[in-house]
Parts: structure tokens; sequence; C-alpha cells
């Protein structure tokens, strides 16, 4: 099925120590193809690296503690039997995905680990500094900042088509990081935050952002621990590991970041107005004490612009769309019912402080119909 989906941009790429085989399809997705047994009682990873991406029936749901210890004991041996003494590579994007990996590989393999975190002008305001103090300053990671912010948006410019920001996005942020690996000496493994989520979705509904289409030099062997777990399994994982709550619970954040919430074309005016509007949700959610009770939160602004009034002169400008969510796994999602005083202040503040905005909406769709994210 994957074949048929993801052709004609598949090739195969041969791996010198063969454990798996890789696919590399270049339009921003990397797969590596297995398939892992679980038990029934307790829902663990077992046996050998084999062809399929597919979550075993069986599988028993980690809800628990329990659960997620022993999740967390199998894979540092896994990990520890696959990595050996060798280095492995992880692009951290600061979301839960990665860093639940790395996480895992900092107990598994320690200072062998070595993180990559690229700056491309699409994270939520003060991200790019959050992820530098907590992993680097508080965690004492490996990490390696890259900024490539105006490298990104210059790609970006005109583009209006939701799969080709995406494949753009992706493909610029392999040659960023085939840049940066090539510094590096002795990298023998690519770690990537992959979910069940993602593998389900990538092809039929849209293009995955992991990482992808790297050279056949570069010869990375893939590692991804939490590629057959749902989000809630993360988040109870990322828990055991002892991770912040605030970085356990925080929202799921695509890896186009705002360039799938600034839709159509990207111009800086307005992908300044979502990174705006978003911070203002952010901290009128956290306010309200909605923070950590409500799945996925954020705004979008289109490319479209309304009438509308300001001081007394007619005025001309974007309109900003909030979207929240509550899910158990992605695959579904119901609208959560915002009070209406806690709107009305959203909307205040976003109309009197966001440049270039003179309306607020907020979207009732339900997932089906509407995916989460807009593009």
């Amino acid at each position: 099925m994957f074949m048929m989906i993801l052709s004609p941009y598949l090739r195969k790429v041969k791996i010198i120590n063969i454990k798996i085989i890789v696919i590399v399809c270049f339009s921003t997705c990397f797969f590596a193809i297995f398939v892992v047994k679980y038990t029934r009682k307790t829902g663990m990873m077992k046996g050998n690296f084999k062809m399929n991406n597919k979550r075993d029936e069986n599988m028993v749901r980690i809800t628990t503690k329990e659960l997620a210890d022993r999740f967390i004991d199998e894979q540092i041996k896994a990990l520890r039997e696959q990595i050996g003494k060798r280095k492995v590579l992880l692009a951290l994007s600061g979301g839960v995905d990665s860093s639940v990996v790395a996480a895992l590989l900092i107990k598994a393999v320690g200072d062998q680990l070595v993180c990559v975190h690229v700056n491309h002008g699409l994270l939520r305001k003060g991200e790019p500094e959050q992820v530098v103090r907590v992993f680097r300053d508080e965690l004492g990671a490996n990490l390696i900042y890259v900024d490539a912010v105006d490298r990104f948006l210059d790609k970006l410019a005109g583009v209006a088509e939701p799969e080709k920001k995406r494949k753009i996005i992706g493909a610029e942020f392999i040659r960023v990081f085939e840049e940066e690996a090539r510094k590096l000496h002795g990298i023998d493994f690519l770690a990537q935050g992959t979910i069940y989520p993602d593998i389900l979705e990538s092809g039929p509904v849209k293009a995955h952002h992991n990482v992808g289409g790297l050279p056949d030099d570069l010869k990375f062997e893939l590692v991804e621990p939490i590629k057959l777990l749902f989000k809630d399994e993360v988040r109870v994982v990322g828990k055991a590991l002892g991770l912040p709550d605030n970085m356990v619970n925080r929202q799921p954040f695509p890896g186009p970041g705002l360039g799938v919430r600034c839709l159509g074309a990207i111009t800086r005016d307005r992908l300044e107005a979502v990174r705006e509007s978003d911070a203002i949700l952010r901290e009128e959610f956290a306010a309200a004490g909605l923070e950590g009770k409500v799945w996925q939160y954020f705004t979008v602004v289109p490319d479209y612009r309304s009438v509308g009034v300001k001081d007394g002169l007619r005025s001309f400008e974007w309109f900003v769309v909030i979207r929240a969510v509550n899910t158990r796994d992605a695959m579904t999602a119901a609208i959560e019912p915002i009070p209406y005083e806690l709107l009305g202040k959203i909307v205040n503040r976003i109309t009197s402080k966001v440049k270039g905005v003179n309306r607020v909406l907020y979207d009732l769709t339900p997932k089906p119909t509407g995916t989460i994210e807009w593009e």
C-alpha cells in the first residue's frame, strides 16, 4: 500500500549494517518499514525488524506508569543493542514527540546523542529560546542551534498550495540538516519523533513532515522508538521519563509549524499576525485554567481580507480563526466549548493588539470532516 501511495518518489537506500531497509520519499516522508510484535499483557516491543509499519491490534494501550516503565526499559535495551557505542543524530523541535525520543536516547546512550534544532522562522512566539534553555541549559543535551529563518521564508515566498509548502519546508529542512550532519563525524543513526498517527495519515491525508530524502552517502540507520504509539501514550511515557509537565502536556505542533497556519502564500507580516494571535490565545487559555485541559488550540490567518472599522475609519484587514479541539489519539476530534466571556476577551485583545487584523472567527468543525489543522 505504501508503495502505491508514495510512488513515484521512492527509491531504496542501501545500509552498510543491514538491520532495516529504509525507503526515502522525496515528498518529505522518511520511513523505516518494519514489523514489531507486541505482547498482549504489556504492549511492549518484541521481535526482529521486518517489512511493516503496522501497530499490532493486540497491543495494550499504554495508560499507566507501570506500562510506560516497561516500555521505557525495553526501549532502552533495544536502543543500546541497536546503537552500541556509536552516535545518533536527532532533529529536536522541542515538541512532545521529539522531546520524549531525546529523553529515551539520553537514558540509553547519553552523550552519544547529538541534537540539532533548526529555527525555520515558523515556530511559535518564544519557542526557539525555550528549546535552547530547556534542552541545553537544563537537561544538558548536546544541542546545535541553527538560525535558518531567512532561508526558509525566501524559499516559501509566493507559494500558496499547502502540499507544495510542506514539501518545500521538508526539502529545505533536509538540506539544512544535511549541512549540519556533514560537519559532524561518526554519526551512524538518525532519530525521529514519528508517532503512529503520522504513519496513518501520511499519503492518503497529507504529506508528513519527518526528515526524508537525505543523500545516499550519509547512510543513516533510522531510530524511531515511539513510532507505534499514539499521542496520549507518548505523554504517559514522557511523564514516566521525568520530563516537566509543561513539556509533556505541550500542545501538538505540526512539523511545518506556522507555515500551515499562515494560509496560502506566506508573507512575513501575516506570519507575525499568526504568531502574535496564537500567543494571545495561549496566554488567555492559561489564565483561564484551560492549559492542559484542551488538547490543542491555535489560530490561523487566511490570505483574505474583510471590511471593518477601526478608530472610526474603514479598515480592510485579515481575520483570525481560532481552533480549539479535544481528542484522545488525533484520529478524531471534538470542538472545545469556550466560555463566551473568555472568547470576548480573546477577540478584544487580538483585534486591538495584532497589527493588520480586524475580525476573529471560531471554527466549530469536528474531525471528521475537517482535519485539526487547516492545511
